[in-house]
């Protein structure tokens, strides 16, 4: 039973809290949302509180001579003292973080409600039966146009409804007393529930944002392997191909071609289960040792590329490859050493612009090069392109 009360109570108040991984959209979408809202609120307080203080200046027979006409006049002056250093304000406070632009926006909430507390408080004291509608017109506005985490509106209205007791429970009667009750929990409801329905949003657009990612990557993925596939190496050449040459150097790629030596005896002598353990034990050799470049892929059954997006010497060239072979004869299936070797093609276009065919046709032809000398083995070619071959 205590385990039981103990997991709703932790369900209650995980409802007064947003995620900490949507916390900052959270904010960010509230400050957007308050922002429209209080520019409304100042369009419907200036006009009426500006007729509200001719109606004392110039439509009261005794104007400011009264005491009365003085509290009211002050209110009235005040409630536009707040909107205005809110507007005022309201563009410098753009550079602020979204969390101290969150901060003033609650801030100016709070002025506000304790004003139409304040207020209220007043009309009942000069006539008991003046109603509360000013307070809950004002509760019920607030909650549908101001959004907040819903600690800050619980902290909010009921900080607010403590102040009603203590205000304004001596001047209304039991029914009155009651109905502003309601308001208070209507409205506190109404502000969880906004909360609630953007916190929920913003988790399902992260979701979609994350699923798509997901998506993006499984598309762009061998399955096998988990290297890039064919079509996206060949995009990723392409663009640096076409892309503006870096700051600092001239630009130029290099592209590798492997291919596996005799795999095919492999899958014939220890069956397909043992081949695509080589090729995935393949794929992990080539993340290693190119590790900075940018790209590795399986473009064929047993045939790989990797993509740097800079020029390497024949010494970088060679000692990548043998880096390679080394890795490949570790390899051993259920025990047994494979002696898995590979081919290696490679071609430097150190600078200008060339097309994705041209670079894969001469690395491609490096690599039966090395097949055709013994396998084994890595072969280096340079290609040269016009920089207005495009």
């Amino acid at each position: 039973m205590d385990r039981f009360r103990k997991a709703i109570r932790n369900k209650h108040w995980a409802t007064l809290q947003v995620p900490g991984y949507i916390r900052r959209e959270f904010l960010t979408e509230t400050v957007r949302k308050n922002d429209f809202s209080l520019r409304i609120i100042c369009a419907i307080i200036f006009p009426i509180e500006l007729y509200n203080i001719a109606r004392v200046l110039l439509w009261s027979q005794s104007g400011l001579g009264t005491r009365n006409n003085r509290i009211y006049f002050s209110m009235y002056c005040l409630l536009i003292l707040i909107g205005a250093v809110w507007l005022a304000l309201r563009r410098p406070m753009r550079q602020a973080s979204v969390e101290g632009q969150w901060i003033f926006q609650y801030a100016v909430t709070c002025l506000l409600l304790l004003w139409h507390i304040g207020l209220n408080a007043y009309d009942l004291y000069r006539d008991s039966g003046a109603g509360t509608a000013v307070l809950t017109t004002a509760l019920l506005g607030l909650a549908l146009l101001i959004q907040a985490p819903p600690r800050y509106s619980a902290a909010l209205y009921g900080i607010g409804y403590l102040l009603f007791l203590a205000a304004m429970v001596p001047l209304l009667p039991a029914g009155d007393q009651l109905n502003l009750t309601i308001t208070f929990s209507v409205s506190l409801a109404v502000s969880l529930a906004h909360a609630h329905h953007t916190a929920v949003m913003l988790k399902q657009q992260k979701q979609i944002v994350e699923i798509n990612a997901k998506l993006q990557e499984l598309v762009q993925q061998d399955p096998l392997t988990g290297l890039l596939n064919k079509t996206t190496v060949e995009c990723r050449v392409e663009q640096l191909l076409s892309g503006p040459e870096r700051p600092g150097g001239e630009g130029g790629v290099t592209l590798f071609l492997m291919d596996l030596d005799r795999f095919k005896e492999i899958n014939d002598h220890y069956g397909h289960p043992c081949g695509d353990h080589v090729l995935v034990e393949m794929a992990d050799a080539l993340r290693s040792t190119f590790a900075d470049g940018a790209g590795v892929g399986r473009i064929g059954g047993d045939e790989f590329a990797v993509l740097y997006d800079r020029p390497l010497t024949e010494s970088q060239v060679m000692a990548l490859s043998e880096n390679l072979s080394r890795q490949l004869k570790a390899i051993r299936w259920q025990g047994r050493p494979l002696d898995i070797r590979c081919s290696v093609g490679a071609c430097v276009c150190p600078k200008g612009r060339c097309h994705y065919q041209q670079l894969y046709e001469e690395t491609d032809r490096m690599l039966y090069r090395a097949k055709e000398t013994g396998r084994d083995r890595c072969c280096l070619g340079q290609l040269e392109c016009a920089k207005n071959s495009r």
